[in-house]
């Protein structure tokens, strides 16, 4: 199985400044909120050109299928939110929720294994 690859749409709520929000994930990445096992890289992102212009996402990289489906479970079967990891429990509760105009558990995101 290959790596997977995962894209998270963040959807800012009316009024977040910008520089706040970037400021807040360079902050979780210096507290260490995105060290999870398995997970080998991660790139945030805005929109530059195209549909999503001017919006933000994240990529996530995990090394492998088998790793992503410890942290989050089998796609049949994934792990209720209670059952993430701490620090990620920290960054969608604490960092990622005040910016957002959604649960940061319900935002658009698709997860693809690299062939």
């Amino acid at each position: 199985m290959g790596r997977i690859l995962a894209i998270h749409e963040y959807p800012l709520k009316e009024g977040v400044e910008e520089v706040e929000f970037e400021r807040a994930i360079r902050q979780a990445e210096q507290r260490g909120l995105l060290k999870l096992p398995g997970l080998i890289e991660h790139h945030f992102l805005k929109g530059v050109k195209g549909e999503r212009s001017g919006c933000y996402a994240a990529l996530f990289v995990f090394e492998s299928r088998e790793a992503w489906e410890r942290l989050w479970g089998r796609p049949e079967r994934p792990l209720g939110k209670q059952n993430y990891p701490a620090n990620w429990q920290v960054w969608e509760n604490e960092v990622l929720a005040p910016f957002l105009s959604r649960d940061p558990d319900t935002i658009a995101y698709t997860d693809y294994e690299q062939l």
